[in-house]
């Protein structure tokens, strides 16, 4: 028996919204990021540009989309019926509550495991030296005769050859057909180089094929292959698939092309440029052939007229002219130093006489007669100086004098000793002292009156 329903439990109420986001947020933290693989089915594109379809397998299906900017970096083309490995993160389409998957990544079902293949080879080849860029050879300037191994039905051939034909049609363009998809291409590839490189009748190959799947250009990515090519006497040139897909040959070629039409404008010159070019060689050649021929023909002249310069009676009246021009010269250089000579012998004169004893003489009188009043009246000055000097002198020690003092009615009293007395204390009666005037001096005795 069933318990019964408790009114008081708390009640915790979802909307649809909700719970579908719940839902959703549960799946997302448990299943970030899935690797899944399935057959895709009901595959649709739309206008958006976005993709969904169902991935499914023997016993269940999940709905799928791919957003626009992910399903626009594929290089496949989903269908149904394709087996595929999708990297995704598992959702919920809250609108409809519907489980769903959102695909990031998508490709083939085993090109993983190709593409694995692929990197490892290419990882040991490269390590062998097989890609080194030493090694790769240049393409001749003008390939006289070219062999393309390839399909002889498929349109990379037809792109070659229109090409080809185009660019330069001098060249001589042998199809070597051989197998390019599937188990008997690799085979086929290698036996094709090693023969054409043995029959040394190419300048140089072309390998190449469309464009297609991993799988589609794996016998490209044969190590049989690459060695084949590294092993050719010949230069070859690669271009296998579009512009985005590389392939083992491709690195050990001596030239990757990114397509077949490419290959073919690398193989051969462009003939209305060639043309385009001898034309101005040609043209460059004339104009120097006339230019060469101007400069000769100058030469010619400037020697002819050196050779009637070198007549006889040329030469004579050079001669007779350069004899001319030099006695001009000798005249005027002889006339020249006469006037220098003359010139130097009046100034030597001037100064001989300028050294003349009697003309001496008269200068020293004058100037001993200079020099005696100069030093008369620098004496008169000196004793009318010190004069001067002196008598102010004697009238400032006069003025300090103590005879000047006594002429004002002063005297000094002089000691028995000749000390002059400075002070009556201590002066004993009866003492003899001398005072000195101003116009002589007295004897004095002290007494107590």
């Amino acid at each position: 028996m069933s318990a019964p329903f408790d009114d008081t439990t708390p009640r915790h109420v979802l909307t649809p919204s909700s719970l579908n986001r719940l839902v959703r947020d549960l799946l997302g933290d448990a299943l970030p990021q899935v690797w899944i693989e399935g057959e895709l089915s009901n595959v649709a594109k739309p206008a958006s540009g976005h993709l969904y379809f169902t991935l499914k397998d023997s016993g269940a299906q999940v709905r799928c989309a791919m957003f626009k900017m992910k399903a626009s970096a594929l290089r496949f083309r989903p269908v149904d019926g394709m087996q595929v490995l999708l990297r995704a993160k598992v959702g919920l389409y809250e609108p409809r509550g519907e489980f769903q998957l959102v695909a990031e990544y998508m490709e083939p079902a085993g090109e993983g495991a190709l593409q694995r293949e692929f990197e490892q080879l290419k990882a040991r080849l490269d390590a062998e030296g097989l890609f080194d860029p030493a090694r790769k050879r240049a393409l001749p300037v003008y390939a006289r005769r070219i062999g393309v191994i390839t399909s002889a039905t498929g349109a990379a051939i037809r792109d070659v050859l229109s090409v080809l034909a185009r660019r330069w049609p001098l060249a001589e363009v042998e199809v070597l057909p051989v197998p390019v998809q599937g188990r008997e291409a690799p085979p086929a590839i290698v036996a094709m180089l090693r023969k054409a490189s043995a029959s040394a009748r190419y300048d140089v190959l072309l390998l190449t094929r469309g464009g297609g799947s991993l799988e589609d250009l794996w016998a490209f990515n044969e190590e049989a292959v690459a060695r084949a090519i590294h092993a050719s006497a010949v230069p070859v040139v690669s271009a296998v698939g579009h512009e985005i897909d590389f392939s083992i040959a491709d690195f050990v070629a001596d030239l990757r092309a990114p397509t077949p039409s490419a290959a073919a404008e690398l193989l051969v010159p462009d003939a209305v440029a060639v043309d385009r070019h001898l034309r101005q060689l040609q043209q460059r050649l004339a104009t120097l052939q006339q230019r060469q021929l101007q400069a000769h023909s100058q030469r010619v002249d400037h020697l002819l007229a050196r050779l009637q310069a070198q007549r006889p009676q040329a030469r004579l009246q050079r001669d007779r002219e350069r004899l001319q021009h030099l006695q001009r010269r000798l005249i005027a250089v002889l006339r020249e130093q006469g006037q220098r000579r003359h010139t130097r012998l009046e100034r030597l004169h001037a100064r001989l006489l300028a050294q003349h004893p009697r003309a001496r003489l008269s200068l020293l009188a004058r100037r001993l007669a200079e020099q005696d009043q100069r030093l008369r009246r620098a004496i008169t000055h000196i004793l009318e100086r010190r004069q001067t000097t002196l008598r102010h002198a004697g009238h400032a020690l006069h003025a300090v004098s103590p005879l000047a003092t006594l002429e004002r009615g002063y005297a000094i009293l002089f000691e028995a000793d000749g000390q002059v007395l400075r002070s009556a204390r201590g002066v004993a009666v009866d003492t003899r002292l001398r005072a000195r005037l101003a116009d002589g001096e007295l004897p004095l005795r002290v007494s107590d009156d």
